[in-house]
């Protein structure tokens, strides 16, 4: 049976909630930094400033929404898991599409259905270049194919006769 490299399912939830938090943190801190400081007024005090104000309001918003996108994912996978009884890329797929359905429930069924769609394909996409990679990477550790030689002298001594080395200095 394989053995599965991530946390058991109710740490999974709690790890990667934490996780998709702090990507939110860094990569909104960066985004909404440079965006308030392109935004601001002219001045480099200024443009610091308005830096640290979106900073300070809107990466806190952009860390919780993929919080929440985390969390979401993670409880649908598992529940997944839990029933299925097995991981596999499908699981990672459907809690994709089940996530961006109900993170856009309030837009209305138009909204539900394409941002599932988007969700489902987005993780296939993510699990299918996880596939590659792994298949490629596997082929480096696959161990050499032995070759074959019909000729005699190719071949060691005979299975029945004990190797004997001649005169071996050491």
């Amino acid at each position: 049976m394989e053995e599965s490299l991530r946390e058991p399912c109710p740490w999974r939830i709690v790890d990667d909630c934490g996780g998709a938090f702090t990507m939110g943190v860094i990569g909104g801190g960066i985004f909404q930094g440079i965006k308030g400081f392109r935004n601001a007024p002219s001045g480099m005090s200024r443009r610091f400033q308005g830096c640290l104000a979106a900073l300070k309001t809107n990466a806190p918003k952009t860390a919780g929404s993929f919080a929440v996108w985390g969390l979401t994912f993670s409880t649908i996978d598992c529940t997944l898991v839990h029933f299925r009884k097995k991981e596999d890329p499908w699981n990672s797929i459907i809690s994709g599409a089940a996530t961006g359905g109900i993170l856009s429930a309030r837009n209305g069924l138009p909204a539900i259905a394409g941002s599932a769609l988007v969700g489902g394909i987005l993780l296939a996409m993510i699990e299918g270049i996880g596939i590659i990679f792994t298949r490629m990477t596997a082929e480096n550790f696959r161990p050499p194919t032995p070759v074959f030689s019909d000729d005699p002298s190719q071949l060691g001594p005979p299975p029945n006769q004990q190797y004997q080395p001649e005169d071996v200095n050491l």
